[in-house]
């Protein structure tokens, strides 16, 4: 497949609202993942690796740290067309608005993205954990002489309610599409043969549903024909339905690890998946290497102490600690008889200066030093970056207690997080 004529927009202007308190100073794509990561390296590595390098991203809230992430990052030689570019939501003499909705944004940044001589429109989230080489997408595209590609994936029943389903024909033609159905003659109605799936080479294992990624081919003549009239805001509920009554609407089914981070309880499990010894996502491939901000940042020094199943970055200083199926962040320290479970502990953006706190941000009345402290004790919590924990302190998960934001902390979901530049003083249990 000869991508230069396919150029990429990824979405990543939500608000994020289920992801608070980590969304209060950030938008969802600039979380942190893994450690080192952004969620918005996934879809750019994808596009990369699958030499699609003409990508548009499109924000709208809290994006300056995502910005500055995509500046520091990707940049592509002069003998190159590739860019990664933000397209950030803007006024405009015919339009005052913010953007209304996925479709909406597309719509509202059709002028760039026409600007360029190219064929297709690849549409992606900013905020999804998978590995898709975006080729085999696009071939079956083009061999179908489809007007619009939505790549999905074989759902089990419990999933079904929670995703666009769609019905399909013989030949994997789309004909009906239904953003999260509940009732359950609907649900039924949508369900696809058996047989369909194995022309992929795919076992259903009571999968009968396929659930859109979010993730679509289009023909550049068949989305600006479908989002000029401007009656669309969403493609989920609006846009692909239409179309399937419409248009050349193709199901590519994709069966392998894939994630929506959409909730701090998802945020959470993921994370902590990449530490078992055979994660879901694997980030150790050569041939399909995640790319990020480079940092030059000396390697992890441990002292002592115990790690197992633990992902530790650079920069790190762990002393002495007891650190089990955790990920300790960049620049993360960890003092003497910590103990870290079950946690997330997302890393700094700076060292602490002894004798000189900086101006800005940086500066804190209080003396607890940024990290962890000494003896304290930390389980099925996220700490958040730039967090000062102090000595003795015991944070415990609250499982069957309902979400709440308290003095310093907030609890989702059972989950406590810590946020961003949070001081805990000495002593405390939460």
């Amino acid at each position: 497949m000869n991508t230069k004529n396919t150029l990429a927009v990824i979405l990543g202007g939500g608000r994020g609202a289920r992801m608070t308190p980590l969304t209060l100073a950030r938008c969802k794509p600039a979380i942190n993942l893994a450690g080192k990561f952004r969620l918005i390296d996934i879809p750019v590595s994808n596009c990369i690796n699958s030499n699609v390098l003409k990508i548009f991203v499109v924000t709208q809230f809290l994006s300056a740290g995502l910005h500055r992430h995509l500046f520091q990052t990707y940049h592509f030689d002069r003998f190159s067309e590739g860019f990664v570019e933000v397209l950030a939501a803007e006024q405009t003499p015919t339009n005052m608005d913010w953007f209304q909705g996925t479709a909406d944004a597309i719509r509202q940044s059709l002028r760039y993205i026409t600007e360029w001589n190219i064929s297709y429109v690849l549409i992606l989230s900013g905020d999804q954990l998978y590995s898709m080489d975006y080729r085999n997408l696009l071939n079956y595209h083009v061999d179908r002489a489809a007007d619009v590609t939505v790549s999905c994936l074989p759902a089990p029943p419990e999933d079904v309610y929670r995703m666009g389903i769609m019905q399909i024909n013989d030949e994997g033609r789309i004909i009906n599409f239904v953003e999260k159905p509940t009732e359950p003659e609907v649900q039924a109605e949508l369900a696809t043969d058996e047989g369909f799936f194995q022309k992929f080479g795919i076992e259903a294992r009571g999968r009968k549903h396929l659930g859109s990624m979010g993730v679509y081919v289009f023909n550049r003549e068949a989305l600006i024909e479908m989002l000029s009239e401007g009656k669309y805001t969403d493609f989920g509920r609006e846009v692909i339905p239409a179309a399937a009554k419409s248009h050349k609407v193709y199901a590519y089914v994709f069966d392998d690890f894939w994630e929506d981070i959409g909730t701090i309880e998802s945020y959470y499990r993921v994370n902590l998946s990449l530490t078992d010894p055979v994660p879901p996502f694997n980030f150790y491939k050569e041939d399909w290497p995640i790319y990020t901000h480079p940092r030059s940042l000396p390697g992890v020094k441990v002292v002592g102490g115990k790690t197992d199943r633990a992902i530790l970055c650079e920069g790190c200083i762990v002393d002495n600690a007891e650190i089990t199926r955790s990920i300790i962040g960049i620049r993360q320290i960890v003092r003497s008889g910590a103990k870290i479970r079950e946690s997330l502990v997302l890393g700094a953006d700076f060292y602490d200066s002894p004798g000189n706190k900086p101006e800005g941000f940086r500066r804190t009345d209080s003396n607890v030093p940024l990290g962890i402290g000494v003896n304290t004790d930390i389980e099925g919590t996220i700490v958040d970056k730039n967090v000062r924990i102090g000595n003795e302190v015991k944070i415990r998960p609250k499982w069957n207690e309902p979400d709440q934001d308290g003095d310093g902390f907030y609890i989702r979901s059972g989950i406590v997080i810590i946020p961003r530049g949070g001081i805990i003083e000495d002593g405390r249990e939460i």
